[in-house]
C-alpha cells in the first residue's frame, strides 16, 4: 500500500468527517447556544419576534439570517431584547429560594438528611476495611432510627412547606426527585426478584414467562398510547373502579387522578409496569454471569439464603446493576409522555401553583406552551441540562469504576 501524507489526506480526512462535525453543530451546539441565548432575554408572548439590529440575533435567531432569504419579521409589538441584568430570568426562578425563610428551610433539610449521609459515608469506609466492625445493616438502621426521630423536632413538614411556597422552582424539582426516589428503588426491587426467579434452572415453562414479562418493555415504545390505556384504567368509572366494585360490596367510585396522592401513586404505577423489564433482564444477564461454585461453596460453608444473596449475589450484580439504576433515574427524571398522558400535571395545589404531578418536563411544557414564557423557560431548560449533565459525569464515574468487574 503506497503511503501518501500532506495536504490530500488531511483533505480526504476532513471529507469524511465533516458532514459528523456538521450535524453535530447543527443538532446539538446550535441548539444549546441558542437556548443560552433565550434565557438572557425577556422573550415571551408579548414579544415574539427579535430585533436583528440587536446583539446576537443577527447570528443566532434564524428569522434574522439573510443569507436564507429571510426578511425582518415585522410586528407592532416590541421585540425582546437582552434583560438588564442578563440573569433576571435566573433570579426570578431561585431568587425566593434565597431569602431568609427558605434558607432556614433548607438548611433544616440539610440537617435532616445528615444521619443517612453519616450512615453512606461509614458503610463505605466499613466496606473498604478487611473486616467489617459493625455490620451494613446496623449502620443503616441506625441512620434510619436518627433520621425518622428528627423529623418531628426539627419541624421539617413546616419548612417543607415554606419552601414549597417559595417559588414553583422548588417544588417542581423536590417532586420531580421524589418520584424517582420512588420509581427507581420499586424498578430494581421488582425486577431483581423477577430476576431471581427466572434464573431458577428448575422452573418449568420459563421462556413463556421470560416473554410475558419482558411485553411492557415493548408496549412502552408507544408509551403515550399505553399511558392512555392505564388513565382509563384510574378513571372514576374506569376498570379498577369497576373491580372493586364487583369485589367490595357498597364500594363507591374512588377518583384516582383528582387525589394528591393516588395520583402521584397512578403515575409511579404506570412507571413501574413500563420499566421492571429493563431491570428484569439486565439482572439476570448478570445473574447468569456468576459462577455457579461459588453457592455451593456456600452451601459447605453452611451460609443462609440471606448471606448468599448478600455477600455472593448483590456485590457481583452491582457493576451492572449500578450503571443502569443511574441511567434509569435520569430517564425518570426527564418522564413526560407518562405523566402528561395521565394526569396532565394535576390535581392542582392552587392558583399559580404546579401541580402535584407537574414534574420538571411536564412544567417546561406549560410554561412554553401556555404561557409562552419562553425566556424564563430558557432558563430553567440551563438549569436542568447542567443539573442533568452533573448525574451523567456521575453515570460515567460509575460506569468506569464497574466496567473491569466482567473482564
Amino acid at each position: 500500500m503506497i503511503g501518501w501524507s500532506g495536504t490530500r489526506k488531511t483533505l480526504t480526512i476532513l471529507a469524511f468527517i465533516l458532514p459528523t462535525l456538521l450535524a453535530i453543530l447543527l443538532f446539538n451546539i446550535y441548539p444549546m447556544l441558542y437556548n443560552v441565548y433565550i434565557s438572557l432575554t425577556n422573550r415571551g408572548m408579548f414579544r415574539p419576534n427579535p430585533d436583528c439590529n440587536d446583539a446576537l440575533n443577527p447570528i443566532l435567531e434564524p428569522a434574522c439570517w439573510k443569507f436564507l432569504g429571510h426578511t425582518p419579521p415585522e410586528s407592532i409589538a416590541e421585540p425582546f431584547r437582552i434583560m438588564q441584568p442578563f440573569y433576571e430570568n435566573y433570579v426570578t426562578l431561585m431568587g425566593k429560594l434565597f431569602t431568609r425563610d427558605a434558607l432556614g428551610g433548607l438548611l433544616i433539610l440539610l440537617i435532616w438528611l445528615l444521619p443517612l449521609g453519616a450512615a453512606w459515608w461509614f458503610d463505605r469506609r466499613e466496606g473498604r476495611q478487611r473486616s467489617r466492625t459493625v455490620p451494613s445493616t446496623v449502620v443503616w438502621l441506625v441512620g434510619l432510627a436518627i433520621f425518622v426521630g428528627l423529623f418531628n423536632p426539627l419541624q421539617v413538614s413546616t419548612a417543607l412547606a415554606r419552601l414549597l411556597d417559595s417559588g414553583p422552582f422548588f417544588a417542581v424539582i423536590f417532586r420531580t426527585i421524589l418520584y424517582v426516589l420512588a420509581c427507581i428503588p420499586l424498578f430494581f426491587a421488582l425486577g431483581f426478584f423477577l430476576a431471581l426467579i427466572l434464573n431458577n434452572p428448575y422452573l418449568p415453562g420459563k421462556g413463556l414467562f421470560r416473554v410475558l414479562l419482558i411485553l411492557p418493555w415493548g408496549v412502552s415504545t408507544s408509551s403515550a398510547i399505553a399511558a392512555l390505556v392505564w388513565q382509563f384504567f384510574f378513571r372514576e368509572q374506569g376498570t379498577i373502579n369497576q373491580i372493586l366494585q364487583n369485589i367490595i360490596t357498597g364500594f363507591k367510585p374512588f377518583a384516582f387522578l383528582n387525589d394528591s396522592l393516588w395520583a402521584f401513586i397512578a403515575v409511579v404505577i404506570v412507571n413501574l409496569w413500563m420499566s421492571y423489564p429493563f431491570f428484569m433482564v439486565t439482572s439476570l444477564g448478570a445473574l447468569q454471569s456468576i459462577p455457579h461454585e461459588q453457592y455451593e461453596a456456600a452451601d459447605v460453608d453452611g451460609a443462609t439464603w440471606w448471606d448468599k444473596l448478600t455477600k455472593i449475589t448483590l456485590p457481583l450484580v452491582r457493576p451492572a446493576i449500578m450503571p443502569a439504576i443511574v441511567l434509569s433515574s435520569i430517564t425518570t427524571f426527564q418522564m413526560f409522555n407518562t405523566v402528561f398522558m395521565i394526569t396532565a400535571g394535576g390535581p392542582l395545589v392552587g392558583a399559580d401553583k404546579p401541580g402535584v404531578t407537574e414534574f420538571v418536563m411536564v412544567y417546561a411544557y406549560k410554561q412554553v406552551y401556555q404561557t409562552r414564557a419562553y425566556g424564563r423557560m430558557g432558563a430553567f431548560a440551563v438549569i436542568i441540562f447542567i443539573l442533568l449533565f452533573l448525574a451523567t459525569l456521575y453515570s460515567l464515574r460509575v460506569t468506569r469504576i464497574t466496567k473491569g468487574a466482567y473482564e
